[in-house]
């Protein structure tokens, strides 16, 4: 490894609310206050002290003058604010944004902030016209499950995977959620022969290898090395980051070797000092089992079109030789919205403060973790490191 120089902030609290399938009665503001004070309240600190805010851009109740708002809402008055819009990597994008402004002095303590409600029989929809609508939905293109079903039928043709080597991607999100009594599918494991079995929604993808749309929230507090005096956990530091943006349409993607986490994992791992070996964690996200695929290969863990191989020689519990989403994952966990990409940034910290009860990887030290947004489009990475 290349030693590298300390960097001047870390992430020192952490809140996030269990997922529920369905959350009448609440706001997303209510949600991203109640996130909001949870991570005040795991970070020691007073909530004057958040002098910087980042949030997403889908708050239900305010079309523009989002962080205005949220600010507003929270009674913060922040030095910096920003909306981050790269779909689901926008919490990845969110932490290295916020080191970033208080590198620059900007502010001192960031919070990092996503939530979403999910109203039975109210859909979230989009009004907005682009690309997409002339070149993929008149030809049945218009979802995110057609979108990334078509990923995983390039990659079956191109590379020869098999339903069963995608499956055995469910089937472990679905053991590591056995360890997370608060994941959606607690209690709910699923075998590979569960997951070939359950309802094929667009060809070749099935129920269960799609995440669960939930309702939820998390946040994540950065802040200065000189404002962390009384320390209440060990800090976690982003050690390096990388970031990539290809396409929006899945009709303009590029081959599967050139998808932008192929940049992004190695510009993160190379900033950090390290290689894909060196990590003790896979924080991978996974709205798709053949998201986890690609990003599995372009990490360089293996060969372009060799995962499902690779998976079978290996386990991915926190005792296994690579552990991969511990907690379950959005397969297992559910995917809360944007917020689902957070839920991989807060398992990363929970293990690196040595705090992930009845699931934590032994000297766990270093984690790596993924945002994808659109189908294989918007792509960070993040290397987290740990001082436990």
């Amino acid at each position: 490894m290349t030693k590298r120089n300390v960097p001047a902030s870390a992430i020192v609290g952490i809140g996030e609310l269990k997922p529920a399938r369905y959350t009448e009665g609440k706001t997303t503001l209510g949600m991203i206050a109640e996130s909001v004070r949870l991570a005040v309240q795991d970070a020691g600190i007073e909530k004057d002290q958040v002098d910087g805010l980042l949030v997403g851009p889908q708050v239900g109740e305010t079309p523009q003058h989002v962080p205005a708002t949220v600010s507003e809402y929270l009674g913060l008055e922040p030095k910096m604010s920003n909306v981050v819009d790269l779909g689901g990597a926008t919490g990845a994008g969110m932490l290295w944004r916020a080191q970033a402004a208080i590198d620059a002095g900007m502010c001192e303590t960031v919070v990092c902030v996503l939530a979403n409600i999910n109203e039975k029989g109210n859909p979230l929809r989009s009004p907005n016209r682009n690309p997409i609508r002339e070149f993929d939905v008149p030809f049945g293109a218009s979802g995110a499950n057609t979108s990334y079903a078509l990923l995983k039928q390039r990659h079956m043709a191109e590379y020869g995977s098999t339903q069963e080597q995608f499956a055995l991607i469910a089937h472990w999100a679905r053991k590591n959620a056995q360890k997370n009594p608060e994941a959606i599918f607690y209690g709910k494991p699923a075998t590979v022969a569960d997951v070939l079995e359950s309802p094929l929604i667009v060809d070749p993808l099935h129920l269960y290898e799609i995440v669960m749309p939930v309702g939820g929230g998390a946040a994540v507090i950065v802040t200065s090395n000189k404002a962390i005096i009384n320390k209440k956990h060990a800090p976690v530091r982003v050690l390096g980051a990388g970031e990539k943006v290809t396409h929006r349409a899945v009709s303009q993607a590029p081959d599967l070797k050139s998808a932008p986490l192929s940049y992004a994992i190695p510009q993160a791992l190379g900033q950090a000092g390290f290689k894909v070996h060196d990590i003790n964690l896979l924080s991978l996200y996974d709205c798709y089992t053949s998201v986890v695929a690609t990003t599995i290969e372009n990490a360089g863990i293996c060969p372009p079109g060799k995962f499902g191989d690779w998976m079978k020689n290996h386990s991915f519990g926190h005792d296994g030789d690579w552990p991969l989403n511990t907690h379950g994952g959005q397969l297992g966990f559910g995917q809360a919205d944007l917020a689902g990409g957070m839920s991989h940034i807060i398992e990363a910290v929970r293990q690196l403060r040595n705090e992930a009860d009845g699931r934590q990887i032994k000297d766990a030290k270093y984690s790596l973790i993924t945002g994808n947004g659109a189908t294989l489009s918007e792509a960070t990475a993040l290397v987290l490191g740990g001082e436990g």
